[in-house]
């Protein structure tokens, strides 16, 4: 498979989601123990319902597939939701499908390359995010990357017999340091100054 390098770490990168993966979604979303975290797990996707869900997601968000460096292997995927250009805000989502993946470091680095992505090329201020409270691997990813609490919705969720709060997180432009974007772009304008100093006879 194919993939494109649009930002990238040192344990992955963020490519262009492709659809030629839509099995491969099909199986992540219909796997309960992931669905528990992403709440997928009431809805029964066949191929064909994951397909169109797919490309309702390209065409209205901006989301990435996460590709492993190593294997070049698609193993989640990003996005920045319900973009307000006027306002300048966003809301995050994120999951790692490929479950050999969890706790590796993965899940955060590509959270951070998302949002460099999110504040340094669409210039959004605002990122924010919602995660159920039990899954305290999510909570911890995002507080290890800036995220901070804002607050919760009491008992919004109800998944296997209880309820459950939603917590909210959000990150601001000034507290976020750019791990990949503004070194790319230092580099070509320090190479394009060193070019501009040389004078043609």
């Amino acid at each position: 498979m194919k993939y494109f390098r649009k930002l990238v770490g040192e344990k992955c990168f963020l490519s262009p989601v492709s659809l030629d993966d839509v099995e491969r979604y099909t199986e992540w979303v219909n796997d309960l123990e992931i669905g528990q975290f992403v709440l997928f797990s009431s809805t029964v996707f066949d191929v064909g319902k994951e397909r169109a869900a797919l490309q309702q997601l390209m065409n209205e968000s901006v989301i990435f597939a996460i590709i492993e460096k190593d294997t070049n292997k698609a193993i989640g995927n990003c996005g920045l939701h319900l973009v307000n250009n006027v306002h300048r805000h966003a809301q995050f989502g994120i999951f790692i499908g490929e479950k050999t993946y969890w706790n590796q470091g993965i899940g955060s680095e590509a959270t951070a390359l998302i949002l460099d992505y999110g504040f340094n090329i669409m210039n959004l201020n605002n990122i924010s995010l919602e995660v159920v409270a039990y899954n305290k691997r999510g909570v911890k990813c995002y507080e290890k990357v800036g995220f901070q609490y804002v607050g919760k919705r009491r008992k919004y969720n109800y998944m296997a017999g209880d309820y459950h709060d939603v917590l909210i997180y959000d990150i601001l432009a000034e507290d976020f340091v750019s791990p990949y974007v503004k070194k790319t772009f230092e580099y070509s304008t320090s190479e394009e100054a060193g070019r501009s100093k040389i004078t043609i006879i």
